[in-house]
């Protein structure tokens, strides 16, 4: 398969010819001042017998997979607490208070205050 490269004038002169290359596999790149444009390919047909289901080969499931799963194991799952304790106590990383910053930041609120008051005293 190879790509045929035109410009759109030549697209539009021989469009019937390049349909007819791109139905035989063909792909056509139509550029203007010698840039891609647009691409031109067949459209990919619709299939007509139906998927296989399964589509993967060699995966083999023993008979055990279906006994009943023993009752030491499904006691685990239905009788445990939904979210169990911790050993350790929990974390509170989310409520410790912000260390930077935030001297700075009112010291620094107070000052732009402070230099507008004195730039109204002074304009007074």
């Amino acid at each position: 398969m190879t790509m045929i490269v035109i410009n759109i004038h030549e697209a539009k002169a021989k469009l019937s010819e390049y349909l007819d290359a791109v139905a035989k596999g063909e792909r056509v790149l139509i550029c203007k001042r010698n840039q891609p444009v647009a691409e031109l390919r067949a459209v990919e047909q619709k299939r007509i017998e139906p998927r296989r289901i399964g589509g993967v080969t060699g995966i083999v499931i023993p008979p055990s997979f279906f006994d009943p799963m023993p009752d030491e194991f499904l006691n685990a799952f239905e009788s445990g607490p939904i979210y169990p304790e911790s050993q350790s106590t929990p974390s509170r990383v989310a409520e410790v208070p912000a260390r930077y910053g935030a001297g700075e930041r009112a010291s620094r609120v107070i000052t732009t205050k402070d230099t507008k008051a004195k730039k109204l005293t002074k304009k007074i």
